[in-house]
């Protein structure tokens, strides 16, 4: 009760000081008594949702009693070039035994399919909407044309079907696609739109590391929901304005999962693919692991650690060496409040013996890009359905920036705190991996020195990035909790 009457307090002094700066003597507007209330009322309902947001609900613990799924690696159609079919659609899914929750998926009823391509390849995908309402088919992190990217200028309305195409030009990487049609992204992929893009390249493949899909290669898409008293998906009951967070982990559809490995090293390819939720994602004995790759490749050497930390749409590969335990060890990867996330079943069976090279990549951040002058400011504020971009909601009419193809630019992003202090906003620019040149003007941590498109911003925090877009298109850059995407904390860059 007492934070409700210290923000009720420091409101009042806010609407009393703005309503006395009027610099003449007479103010030219009174604000009624019903109009304070009503202002009154409208921050105070803001601050609460806030405040849920920073005293985020606990998460279950995993019972372990049901093995992980492991999405399908989607065939190629037997048509003249690399063609796939993508259908987004709705089914009923039952991730509760017994009973069935309407949800979506792509190509089925819950989640989607995993991308299988190879540096150099020439891609056609068909994408068709067999949804009752619009939407758009977004390739999170993949380079290509602003026509081809699937953001909310793109939509498919129900019974719609486009097939893009573009040549893979970027190095080795974990993507994933995603709906984005404007103000319906969050409810979208709440409901199960989601899926995951490999792409190998030579290196990739000469590297040696586990690589064995579904058995020492394995993703894991982490996602939290609200389940009602029915143990039925209701997001309209559960959505937040400031990110909608449930007590209920998903990872790749699995309730309470478990997953069994051999004795062998084995990599783990995280995705937080949640609305809003932060993970740090730990082992319960404290042991460590390494992690060799960031969003969009990666990192020049693998990087020892005890813990990672990913916001939503971030990922990172990490490699466990399980040949140090056996099956009387009780292992599970935690986060950082000791939920269990994902016990590990350990067999006693040897696996492949695998070595982790000391060299993975040529990843390079020059003196150059380094010493190039910022060209672009973006400033992230606000919280619930208040959020904007440099003092703006999305505007799909406006453009905010503009950059040439080819060109490398600085830009320099900044997390402006609110008055309750302001939260950690991931953000996201579509259609390029970018640089992560500093954070408050110190060298980014030895794991975020590699491509990325994703990346958290603290409060009073202040990141800068070189980038560079390969294709000409408007792209977005947003929030990437996706209620305050929807909101409009989104802006618009067009590549000529």
């Amino acid at each position: 009760m007492g934070i409700k009457i210290r923000i009720t307090a420091l409101a009042i002094s806010i609407l009393i000081i703005s309503g006395c700066s009027n610099n003449s003597s007479q103010p030219d507007v009174e604000m009624e008594h019903s109009d304070m209330n009503q202002h009154m009322e409208e921050m105070h309902d803001m601050m609460e949702g806030h405040m849920s947001h920073d005293e985020v609900v606990p998460l279950n613990d995993s019972t372990g009693e049901n093995e992980l799924k492991i999405p399908a690696m989607l065939e190629p159609d037997n048509e003249e070039g690399i063609v796939y079919t993508v259908k987004a659609q709705k089914g009923q899914t039952e991730i509760f035994n017994g009973i069935e929750t309407n949800t979506y998926g792509y190509n089925g009823s819950f989640l989607g399919p995993m991308l299988h391509f190879e540096k150099g390849d020439k891609v056609k995908i068909r994408t068709i909407n067999e949804l009752d309402e619009e939407t758009t088919f977004h390739w999170h992190g993949l380079e290509v044309s602003g026509e081809a990217d699937g953001g909310p200028h793109d939509a498919l309305q129900p019974g719609e079907e486009k097939v893009i195409e573009f040549e893979v030009t970027q190095e080795a990487s974990t993507l994933w696609f995603h709906p984005h049609p404007h103000g319906k992204t969050a409810e979208q992929v709440y409901n199960g739109l989601a899926g995951l893009i490999y792409i190998e390249d030579d290196n990739s493949k000469s590297l040696g590391l586990p690589n064995d899909y579904g058995k020492n290669d394995i993703p894991l898409i982490f996602q939290d929901r609200i389940f009602d008293d029915k143990h039925e998906l209701n997001y309209n009951a559960a959505m937040n304005d400031d990110g909608t967070v449930g007590e209920t982990l998903l990872i790749n559809g699995t309730l309470n999962p478990k997953l069994t490995v051999n004795q062998e090293k084995v990599r783990l390819r995280l995705l937080n693919g949640s609305n809003a939720r932060n993970y740090t994602f730990k082992l319960n004995t404290g042991d460590s692991f390494v992690q060799i790759a960031t969003d969009g490749g990666f990192l020049n050497a693998p990087v020892t650690l005890n813990e990672v930390t990913l916001t939503p749409s971030e990922r990172a590969e990490i490699i466990i060496d399980f040949s140090q335990f056996n099956a009387e060890n009780d292992l599970a990867l935690i986060n950082e409040d000791g939920y269990v996330l994902l016990p590990f079943e350990i067999s006693d069976q040897n696996g492949v013996n695998s070595e982790i090279p000391g060299e993975l990549n040529d990843f390079t951040l020059t003196e150059e890009e380094k010493n190039l002058p910022v060209t672009k400011k973006v400033e992230l504020f606000g919280m619930m359905d208040m959020v904007e971009i440099n003092g703006k909601k999305f505007d799909p009419e406006r453009i905010d920036f503009t950059q040439q193809q080819g060109v490398t630019e600085v830009w320099e992003i900044y997390n402006k705190p609110d008055m309750m202090g302001g939260m950690i906003h991931p953000f996201h620019v579509h259609g390029a991996q970018f640089k992560i040149i500093s954070r408050d003007g110190e060298a980014p941590p030895q794991n975020e020195r590699g491509w990325k498109d994703s990346f958290s911003i603290k409060p009073d925090e202040t990141v800068k990035i070189a980038i560079q877009f390969k294709h000409k298109g408007v792209y977005m850059f947003h929030c990437h909790i996706l209620e305050h995407e929807d909101n409009g904390m989104m802006g618009q860059v067009k590549v000529e």
